[in-house]
């Protein structure tokens, strides 16, 4: 049994953890030409209120999640916001939690912007203009009530004088928005982008370490390859178990839209979104994007809920945050309640064929 089962659960499990490391070699050599500075100094240029700065990074956040991934966010559009936050003179304690926050609920548009996505309905082989025909509504209103939490949480912050910005970043021209610009053709188009992305990921990331604008030693730190390995190995255990063990496919064909998202939620906090869903779709859940809002958002929980958390904790105390696991939890729980009751009703209402 287990030895048909193993590579059944490879098979669903290898092209998520190949498309982020395809996506964050990507991220890393964008960032190495300036890429999301260079938008995150333009972004601090802009005329208007503390609350205008606000809301157009975390629309850079939402932006980044869905073209590159949520976790090429975190890592590379956290240190911006916080050094916009700081230079503006705001407090940062909104745009810290705002880019763990909103990384996780923009994650929903398209397949490669999360890798649950990925793991629950890639054996449907959709393209990401099908994908995200389906789940807009809830993504939309995922994104929107993020914010207005985070607002409401931190209103005093946007009131009072700021600085002026006058830091100018210059894109270097090269292999980074040659990268995103193939990376967002492959992921709209492509049905199983895993491959072609690696290998752009590659081919940009040997370019500029020829070009001395990266190395490799900074390329692996990004990758985390210990992490990731890591989380494979648990989502490959995990599927096995699940596809000889039947008990996670009956749950989940008998659950309802809400009870599936709700299994999504806990399942994420206790073993962590990637494996839960190997674990849960081993085969095709009777309500996949019900499960998947849960997965998505339901981190927002804990800090241990995805990956995308565990690498904003150490990018934001290397930036001089102090991110503290139990604010994290005291607003994520009201973030999570939020983003999944409204996501779900966009999704009953406004999505092509509900749930």
């Amino acid at each position: 049994m287990i030895a048909a089962a193993l590579p059944d659960a490879l098979r669903q499990t290898w092209p998520p953890f190949v498309l982020v490391v395809g996506l964050l070699l990507i991220g890393a050599v964008a960032s190495s030409d300036g890429l999301f500075e260079a938008i995150g100094s333009r972004i601090a240029r802009l005329p208007g209120t503390r609350l205008t700065l606000f809301v157009a990074l975390m629309a850079l956040v939402a932006l980044v999640t869905v073209v590159l991934n949520l976790d090429t966010s975190v890592v590379f559009v956290t240190p911006i916001l916080l050094h916009v936050a700081r230079r503006r003179g705001v407090p940062d304690t909104a745009f810290l939690y705002g880019a763990i926050f909103m990384s996780n609920a923009a994650s929903l548009l398209l397949p490669g912007s999360n890798l649950t996505n990925l793991l629950v309905l890639g054996s449907r082989h959709l393209s990401g203009a099908a994908f995200a025909a389906r789940t807009w509504p809830s993504w939309t209103a995922s994104v929107i009530v993020t914010i207005v939490i985070l607002v409401v949480w931190r209103w005093r912050d946007f009131s009072g004088d700021e600085s002026p910005f006058e830091d100018s970043v210059r894109v270097r021209r090269g292999a980074g928005l040659l990268g995103v610009a193939a990376a967002v053709v492959i992921v709209l188009v492509v049905p199983d982008p895993a491959l072609p992305i690696v290998g752009v990921g590659l081919v940009v990331a040997l370019a500029q370490v020829a070009r001395r604008r990266t190395t490799w030693l900074d390329l692996r730190r990004v990758i985390s390859p210990i992490t990731l390995l890591g989380l494979f190995a648990v989502a490959v255990a995990l599927g096995t178990l699940a596809r000889t063990w039947s008990g996670p496919a009956r749950l989940m064909g008998a659950a309802g839209p809400w009870a599936t998202a709700g299994l999504g939620v806990a399942a994420a906090n206790l073993v962590n979104n990637l494996p839960a869903a190997v674990l849960l779709s081993s085969r095709l859940p009777r309500h996949p994007l019900a499960l998947l809002i849960g997965l998505d958002l339901g981190p927002n929980l804990t800090i241990i809920g995805a990956l995308s958390a565990v690498l904003w904790l150490r990018v934001a105390r290397q930036e001089g945050a102090t991110p503290s696991v139990a604010t994290y939890s005291r607003v994520g729980v009201i973030v999570v309640l939020a983003t999944i009751s409204l996501a779900m009703v966009a999704l009953r209402l406004l999505a092509p064929g509900g749930w």
